[in-house]
């Protein structure tokens, strides 16, 4: 993937995407806000590149512009549907979530490469209606905390669930815990 300033994560196209996007669909920085919930400041330094955004935040700004999130996070001039970009980093070194792909769906399909290390955890919004999820760990052992129920997930297991509520995964296990997801909608 190529970058800008020397990014290597989805948020090296966000504001040139985002610019553009908005653009397009004929909105201002204030419509887009007011149609997000995101405020207008965010949004100037989204495309001024200024800032950090949480994931849920970055879906939000896609559905208020038609949009699909890769549309959003990925290289313009990139044919591929490959996108290797990372898209969060946690507070352990060894945790990161990696958006590897996606393909057209329904609505859309993406399939990620997630790490956490020791104690750490990734804490979501819920996504749209009609979003699901499919982990598969790998390595380790991790907790998704579901609106309906923790549900532990150890290595060569799985778990698919509405993404629609409230979750977060929480490696559980004293090394680091590797999973795929694949969210759906």
């Amino acid at each position: 993937m190529h970058t800008r300033q020397g990014r290597s994560d989805v948020l090296a196209f966000v504001g040139e995407n985002l610019r553009r996007l908005r653009h397009q669909a004929g909105m201002s920085q204030a419509a887009l806000a007011q149609a997000s919930g995101i405020s207008r400041r965010m949004i100037i330094k989204l495309e001024g590149g200024d800032t950090n955004i949480s994931l849920s935040s970055l879906d939000r700004l896609a559905e208020a512009l038609g949009v699909t999130f890769v549309e959003v996070v990925s290289d313009p001039g990139a044919q591929s549907r490959r996108i290797d970009a990372v898209a969060w980093r946690g507070g352990q070194p060894a945790s990161e979530a990696v958006l590897l792909g996606s393909v057209p769906a329904r609505s859309e399909a993406q399939l990620w490469r997630w790490s956490l290390g020791p104690g750490d955890r990734y804490s979501a919004e819920p996504d749209p209606e009609g979003w699901h999820e499919m982990i598969a760990v790998t390595e380790g052992r991790v907790l998704i905390e579901l609106a309906e129920g923790p549900v532990t997930v150890e290595a060569g297991g799985y778990a698919i669930y509405s993404s629609a509520q409230t979750y977060a995964y929480v490696n559980v296990g004293d090394g680091v815990a590797r999973f795929i997801r694949t969210a759906v909608a």
